[in-house]
């Protein structure tokens, strides 16, 4: 049988850093995602303006 360890844990906080790198690379990727769709979002509506302009 063997014995429960001594000391601190082995993994913790490779872990813990580990997982707050991933959710900031996470964060990260979510906001660039929504800045390039609402930078889309004012070309879209800048050339259907511009469309509409040119069509009256």
């Amino acid at each position: 049988m063997k014995m429960a360890k001594k000391g601190k844990e082995k993994n913790t906080l490779n872990k813990a850093k580990h997982s707050k790198l991933m959710n900031r690379k996470k964060n990260k990727l979510k906001k660039d995602k929504e800045l390039r769709a609402e930078r889309l979002k004012v070309i879209v509506k800048k050339m259907n303006d511009q469309n509409k302009s040119e069509n009256e």
